[in-house]
């Protein structure tokens, strides 16, 4: 009895390490997409329209997070913590907020004190928005209730 409580927990558990990872390179995926569309934007607004280069990025990362949004819900994720889609949008975008403040601190800094152009400021502070927003959103929104008390 003791042995089947054991493995079974162990099954759980190797199952939930593997949905995680499945979960993280889906978002891993969806998130270059993502760049790729906020990226864009944050040259083309700048360079082609004249935009302040914060003003873009700040578009850019806007536009790159409702679409991650949409595939998280659809693709990412299996599991959802809220029912209420309203809800977890809300919080889905204050997340992407807190990001946002990130990326732009991070890019005004580096453009600003480290003299970098903004293109390399951007490309230096996706891997940090790119962890804090996975981490949170999996945490809070995504989190399936197997892994939850492993």
């Amino acid at each position: 009895m003791i042995l089947q409580s054991i493995f079974t927990r162990g099954a759980v558990r190797l199952r939930a390490s593997r949905s995680a990872l499945v979960e993280f390179l889906r978002y891993a995926v969806a998130s270059i997409v993502a760049l790729a569309l906020d990226f864009s934007l944050l040259l083309g607004l700048t360079e082609l329209a004249g935009w302040h280069y914060l003003v873009s990025a700040a578009v850019g990362f806007t536009a790159g997070s409702i679409f991650l949004y949409v595939l998280s819900t659809g693709f990412i994720f299996r599991s959802r913590r809220l029912q209420n889609r309203q809800a977890e949008f809300m919080v889905f975008a204050g997340i992407g907020v807190i990001g946002l403040v990130i990326n732009q601190s991070l890019m005004f800094g580096l453009v600003s004190f480290g003299g970098l152009a903004y293109p390399l400021a951007k490309i230096a502070t996706v891997m940090f928005t790119f962890l804090f927003n996975f981490g949170m959103r999996k945490t809070l929104l995504f989190k399936s209730p197997i892994s939850a008390g492993v």
